[in-house]
């Protein structure tokens, strides 16, 4: 179908340090807060919004965030973080 989403994913974990995605039942990958401090903040509600549009592309509509799925795997390649 046009415009399904091709990917999945799940928050399968949060604690007070991040939390944890689950792509495609195959890859978790954790999303470290003091990496991304814009998660900080966020609800419960607000983390389990996260949608998958595309393999390479996450995003957060509840808080407006792209992520490329690379910048959690290779954090050390997209080294620009946001001031909080």
């Amino acid at each position: 179908m046009l415009g399904a989403d091709i990917s999945q994913v799940e928050i399968s974990g949060v604690t007070k340090h991040g939390f944890w995605l689950l792509l495609d039942e195959q890859e978790e990958l954790f999303v470290s807060f003091s990496e991304f401090p814009w998660f900080r903040s966020a609800s419960i509600e607000q983390l389990f919004s996260a949608e998958r549009p595309q393999s390479h592309h996450l995003y957060w509509p509840d808080l407006d965030i792209d992520l490329h799925v690379d910048s959690i795997r290779y954090p050390d390649r997209f080294p620009l973080v946001a001031q909080h």
